[in-house]
């Protein structure tokens, strides 16, 4: 066999990671401080290694070589010769094959064996230096071929973001038990992409999937031994590489998860990302050696300053990536572009991502990651989401991420549920009817940037927190330690499941009451997956480790389920039909002098507008929201810009009789939702009417014009 070393070539030092060209393959890797690389390749099947090749050149700390016979499919990885200092932040150790960074496709499961720590595990002692070959219980690094036929789908698609509603779903979870996927396909890429399951995502009229974690990742050797998984894929090792699990087809995982973009696509769905660049599946100090952690562990992780033997923790993970450090701010900016403009996805939600913006003084606006995005034309034209805290000092940061970023609204789930078990007012639910403005409201920043949400895959499912008071999470094996205690939650009567026709249909009211409040409220409302049509995790709500029953969707939908998804698409489609409902521009009580009328308006049960002392009742459970599009209609109008919407929102446990507001050139009032009775259909009210409004409901009303009667 003609040995690959005999041809080797100086190469490029970019683009990062294996790139064929055609004609062969060029190896770049950033270290700043090896002082040798070793390119390990292995045959076919990923398993013996069949030769080393030392990268020959060292430009600008980079790495690289030139191998001209060296095509796609090729198994790979590194060993990386400097240091073991492990008291000065330094951990190389050329006994550990290493997954390259910039890898685009990985094959094969890591096996939890001692060889993958880079000192001598079952000493404990991470000073030590372990001396055993940790490749054969290594995934591997796969040269890929990226062209792929988009077949007309080349495009991002790009929903408004006023008009964007997200669903956020787990490609596995999704499709294992769906009827409508082939066997063969469920919980697969080939599988998400399949009609019966983008049939159903359409139809209920959200505009964009969030896919919890795609990049591969690392199951946890603790999770592994009791016989569970990290099922959401919070472990991430590869920030470029699709996970290989998730690929029916592993052999060609890049090009699955492309067809799945593209079918995605085909059905004008956006696909957006959860991803994870806060942390690695390495560990601390005394984890295992898999990558980052043998490459250039001192420039890759944020270490104690006085202690750099020693991570920051900021992730609760062990470490924290250094994003102060400009390649590795390259490095996480290099994936998000590639995942945007090579694979095409439309978004990104960003796991801890108070973690990315902070430098050694703590969160900053102007820190050199959010700058790197702010300035890059490819990314600002993608959705960007951030989860704004983490666990580290001054990590709770929601509201205060720069312009063009979204960010989820912890505030909003926590306020609209104590709303609807009786523990919150008006008042405190007013701000979060109206995009939080208080937190949202500065910099020209719009009122899309405030993510709404209920439910995430972090806690209860919606039917969960109506049927639960606690936690059951059992199944977890940690003694019911895990997941929080904050659920803010209301079991109706009874922990659990029961057959009380009055529970149940409380709670089935009470679910209408949250997917109302959720899809009427101004900003970017995200559904999770299945809760329109009332799945359940048991009351589990920390299902992280349950690549199971529990953590996938049973799409056995009763009748109780058909129900809610006509529910939520009756309310989506109100959504679409009536613009006032998702304004860019925050509601903020201000008056359109030459109409006469504010942009929003609360009424109490009287048909009146609020006045000073009634906000202040912290037993007001009812109010009325009347929105009114003409005060901010100015040049073009869409349809149904200018309408004139009343929503009130009662928590009251009690039947209240609402007096409907006598509006000056109106003829009545349109019933279009009634959460009580969601199948009756449209009703005409006269205004100043009294309205039966049945306790623990939400109501829509349309205002009809003079102008619009008959």
């Amino acid at each position: 066999m003609t040995s690959f070393a005999a041809q080797l070539k100086e190469g490029l030092p970019y683009p990062r990671g294996a790139t064929w060209d055609g004609q062969g393959t060029n190896f770049a890797l950033f270290s700043a401080n090896a002082t040798k690389v070793e390119l390990c390749l292995f045959d076919a099947d990923g398993k013996t290694e069949i030769e080393r090749v030392t990268l020959p050149e060292y430009t600008d700390q980079i790495f690289h070589g030139y191998l001209p016979d060296v095509k796609p499919g090729q198994f790979y990885g590194y060993r990386v010769h400097g240091p073991y200092e492990p008291e000065s932040g330094h951990r190389f150790n050329p006994n550990k094959l290493l997954l390259d960074p910039y890898a685009r496709a990985h094959a094969g499961t890591l096996e939890w064996n001692p060889a993958l720590f880079g000192y001598q595990m079952e000493t404990g002692d991470d000073l030590t230096f372990d001396e055993r070959d940790s490749a054969p219980f290594m995934p591997k690094c796969v040269v890929v071929d990226p062209d792929f036929d988009w077949h007309g789908q080349a495009d991002r698609r790009f929903t408004p973001w006023d008009q964007t509603i997200v669903y956020e779903a787990h490609v596995k979870g999704l499709t294992m038990r769906h009827p409508g996927v082939p066997e063969h396909l469920r919980g697969t890429y080939a599988g998400l992409g399949e009609k019966a399951v983008l049939d159903h995502i359409t139809a209920l009229g959200v505009s964009s999937v969030e896919l919890l974690p795609v990049h591969s990742f690392v199951q946890d050797s603790q999770l592994v031994e009791k016989g569970l998984a990290n099922y959401w894929g919070y472990n991430s090792i590869g920030f470029f590489a699709p996970e290989p699990r998730y690929a029916h087809d592993v052999a060609n995982s890049l090009r699955e998860f492309k067809e799945m973009v593209a079918r995605f696509h085909e059905h004008d769905l956006e696909v957006i990302l959860d991803v994870v660049y806060n942390h690695t599946a390495e560990g601390n100090e005394l984890g295992p050696t898999l990558s980052f952690k043998g490459i250039d562990n001192a420039t890759y992780y944020r270490l104690l300053p006085d202690q750099p033997r020693y991570y920051i923790n900021d992730t609760g993970t062990g470490n924290t990536v250094n994003l102060s450090h400009p390649r590795v701010i390259q490095l996480v900016t290099d994936s998000l572009r590639y995942w945007a403009e090579e694979m095409h996805v439309d978004g990104f939600r960003f796991d801890l991502g108070t973690i990315l913006a902070r430098e050694p003084h703590g969160f900053d606006e102007q820190s050199g990651f959010l700058r790197a995005v702010g300035q890059d034309p490819t990314l600002a034209a993608v959705k960007l989401i951030a989860e704004p805290w983490d666990i580290g000092p001054g990590g709770y940061q929601v509201g205060s991420f720069p312009p063009g970023w979204a960010e989820w609204n912890d505030k909003y789930r926590d306020v609209v549920r104590d709303f609807w078990r009786g523990e919150a007012s008006v008042a405190e639910l007013a701000p979060r009817l109206c995009a939080s403005p208080q937190e949202y409201n500065h910099s020209g920043r719009r009122s899309w940037a405030c993510v709404n949400f209920i439910t995430a895959h972090d806690g209860f499912t919606l039917n969960d927190v109506v049927s639960y008071d606690s936690k059951h999470n059992d199944a977890n094996g940690e003694d019911g330690k895990d997941g929080s205690d904050d659920n803010r939650s209301w079991n109706c009567g009874v922990e659990g499941e029961t057959d009380d026709a009055d529970i149940l249909a409380l709670r089935e009211r009470q679910i209408r009451n949250f997917l109302a409040t959720l899809l009427l409220s101004q900003g970017t409302p995200m559904l999770l997956a299945g809760d329109e049509f009332a799945r359940t995790q048991g009351g589990n709500n920390n299902a992280y480790c349950q690549d199971s029953e529990i953590g996938w969707l049973d799409w056995d939908i009763q009748e109780k389920g058909e129900g809610l998804i006509a529910f939520t698409r009756k309310l989506t489609a109100l959504r679409r039909r009536f613009p006032v409902l998702h304004r860019a521009r925050f509601l903020v009580g201000e008056v359109n002098e030459e109409l006469g009328v504010k942009d929003v308006t609360w009424i109490n049960p009287a048909g009146v507008e609020l006045e000073a002392a009634e906000w202040e009742d912290a037993n007001a459970r009812c109010i009325g929201m009347m929105i009114d599009g003409r005060a901010r209609v100015t040049g073009l109008r869409r349809r149904g810009e200018d309408e004139t919407l009343l929503i009130i929102f009662n928590a009251w446990h009690d039947l209240i009789e609402f007096t409907l507001p006598d509006t000056a050139g109106a003829d009545g009032w349109e019933r279009l939702i009634d959460t009580n009775a969601p199948d009756t259909g449209e009703e005409r009210f006269e205004v100043g009417s009294t309205y039966q409004v049945t306790g623990r409901s939400v109501l829509l009303f349309r205002l009809i014009q003079s102008d619009q009667a008959g």
